[in-house]
């Protein structure tokens, strides 16, 4: 067919930056101007430098290898409530009540690591939630996808492959 690589959608940005040694994030944008940088702390809030990034999160892509391991990574990461059943339906539940609440950056540390023990059909359902919740929320949804520049370009590849056909779009029932 030879369709030219999708493009990420905004609500998805890269980050090659090395980490930081104190644990914080670097994302660009993060006070609103488009090459601004800032850093994320857990918990979000005021940045150094006089950034702000409204409900700003790290959380460990190594953590979250595979499925179960994302959904543990991400309950803690975001403090998600006790009925949060850690499967594709109810984190887009708790994502999209988060939303009601403010703005959500999520900075996935290691990022390559992402779901990388798992078939890539659950990078592209993890895609089309994020998706979905960014396109029907109040707030902003923003995932920053943070790792070394010489891991990037692989994560890079994985999620083009997957977002060709599926993010923005709600996971099919079936």
């Amino acid at each position: 067919m030879g369709a030219a690589s999708p493009q990420a959608p905004a609500w998805l940005v890269y980050d090659g930056a090395p980490p930081e040694p104190d644990g914080g994030a670097t994302v660009p944008g993060s006070d609103g101007g488009p090459q601004s940088g800032g850093r994320v702390l857990p918990g979000g809030g005021v940045l150094p430098g006089g950034g702000v990034l409204p409900g700003g999160v790290l959380m460990s892509g190594t953590r979250a290898r595979t499925r179960a391991g994302l959904h543990e990574a991400l309950a803690g990461a975001l403090a998600l409530p006790g009925w949060y059943g850690r499967n594709w339906d109810a984190l887009a539940d708790a994502l999209a009540d988060r939303l009601d609440v403010g703005p959500l950056t999520v900075v996935v540390a290691d990022a390559a690591d992402l779901l990388a023990d798992e078939p890539p059909a659950q990078l592209g359902t993890l895609l089309d939630v994020l998706g979905a919740v960014a396109a029907g929320g109040h707030e902003t949804l923003r995932v920053v996808l943070r790792d070394h520049p010489d891991r990037l370009s692989a994560l890079r590849d994985r999620v083009a492959a997957v977002l060709g056909r599926r993010v923005g779009t709600p996971p099919s029932a079936g």
